[in-house]
């Protein structure tokens, strides 16, 4: 049995890293220890930094190997090396930490040493960390759904990018799936991305929709899932090169295009990504090349919006977004066909956006006629007030509108509250 209890000083670009418990077994199945882990990531050093490079990292922890437990660090150790980079991430809650940030392989080495199997970065850079240059297109296959159908909706992602003038760089999950990164110009904020990446899946999903969907509701769900909300902030996904704990050692490898439809993921594991690495170089290297404004995908939004649809669910645990549908799933939901479209001080202005629901949802206006709007006269505090609702009894259920504020939403009593 490997002993647990010495450690090995390895010279890795000019530095001294190291590594405790060398012999300490990760992967039970194939006998790799934590020195042959570290091993792996300086034989594919260059495309391992390249993709977390200059960008802060959540550690993901597995001090006992693939069997064992593990744990997010978004906070940085105590008291790291000198050398080791560390930048403050401001997350969605208001709190704030420091986060290493790897720009060279001795401090990737060094957080591997601290149980790191694979390595979750931001899609920041440290000198701007409110601006992503990088969209993630993550693509999930549900319960049942194999590999091959993944592999086919990588095309159809290929083919909505190439029509917006966008170049996609594919890479397996090394889990399930395949993940497709879109480099950009860091001009834009994380909910126009996120906004981007929803439209992008809605398109890929209207291509095929047998094939792809991009329902968040498991319920809902059929194929393949894009997941839009892997672009909002905060959230991270397996960098190119990182090795996943799965029994025989997976990597989320780069991929040729050409080698998307007949790839498999057992192909590419910690043993067998080093002489892929060497006789092929990193298939990413171009990536940083490519960097693309998001104006064309922020139109194809505006045109999904114009079309009635609004935003879709966020991930559980974000704040409640003005105009996000309800964050219950439809099996549980509560239905009800009369609902609020305007409030107005003035008559008015609450027809005025009777007109605008009506011109942003063409197709469930086309059921609504003048029985199914009511028009109130509501009593307020010195004076009335207008309200206007839409009865959607007749609307087919899969053209029903989401939820979203009224528009405009005038409130009687805000001024006798902020005096209180």
């Amino acid at each position: 049995m490997p002993t647990r209890t010495n450690s090995e000083v390895l010279e890795v670009a000019g530095r001294e890293v190291t590594i405790s418990n060398p012999g300490k077994v990760y992967f039970p199945r194939s006998g790799i220890t934590k020195l042959d882990l570290v091993r792996y990531y300086l034989d594919v050093g260059e495309g391992a930094v390249r993709g977390v490079f200059d960008r802060p990292m959540a550690l993901k922890r597995s001090p006992n190997g693939v069997e064992g437990e593990f744990f997010f660090q978004k906070r940085a150790p105590a008291k790291p090396p000198p050398w080791v980079k560390t930048v403050t991430l401001a997350f969605p809650s208001g709190r704030t930490a420091d986060e290493i940030v790897v720009t060279d392989v001795a401090q990737l080495a060094w957080i591997i040493n601290l149980g790191c199997i694979d390595l979750n970065p931001h899609p920041v850079r440290a000198g701007d960390l409110e601006h992503p240059d990088e969209l993630r297109v993550d693509l999930d296959p549900g319960p049942g759904v194999g590999f091959e159908r993944v592999r086919e909706a990588a095309g159809v992602v290929r083919e909505a990018l190439a029509e917006l003038g966008l170049v996609g760089w594919p890479k397996t999950s090394g889990s399930r799936g395949i993940h497709i990164y879109v480099r950009l110009e860091p001009r834009w904020g994380f909910d126009d991305v996120r906004r981007a990446a929803l439209a992008l899946a809605r398109d890929a999903a209207r291509r095929a929709p047998a094939l792809i969907t991009s329902k968040w509701w498991k319920e809902e769900r059929h194929g393949v899932f894009v997941d839009y909300n892997q672009n909002a902030k905060d959230r991270t996904v397996a960098s190119a090169y990182s090795v996943r704990p799965t029994p025989d050692g997976r990597v989320s490898a780069p991929l040729t295009w050409d080698e998307v439809p007949v790839c498999d993921l057992g192909d590419f594991t910690l043993k067998t990504m080093p002489a892929r690495f060497a006789k092929l170089g990193d298939l990413m290297a171009g990536i940083d090349r490519s960097a693309a404004p998001l104006d064309s995908l922020l139109e194809l939004a505006a045109r999904h919006e114009a079309e009635g649809l609004g935003d879709a669910p966020w991930p559980p645990h974000y704040r409640k977004q003005r105009g996000e549908p309800p964050r219950v799933q439809p099996s549980k939901r509560r239905t009800t066909s009369l609902v609020t479209v305007a409030k107005a001080a003035k008559k008015e202005d609450a027809l005025a956006g009777l007109a605008r629901w009506r011109e942003r949802h063409p197709e469930a206006s086309a059921y609504v006629g003048e029985a199914e709007v009511l028009v109130d006269s509501m009593r307020g505090r010195r004076t009335t007030w207008t309200r206007v609702r839409v009865n959607l009894r007749n609307v087919p259920d899969e053209q029903r509108p989401p939820a979203e504020p009224p528009d405009p939403d005038y409130d009687p009593w805000e001024k006798m509250r902020s005096s209180s």
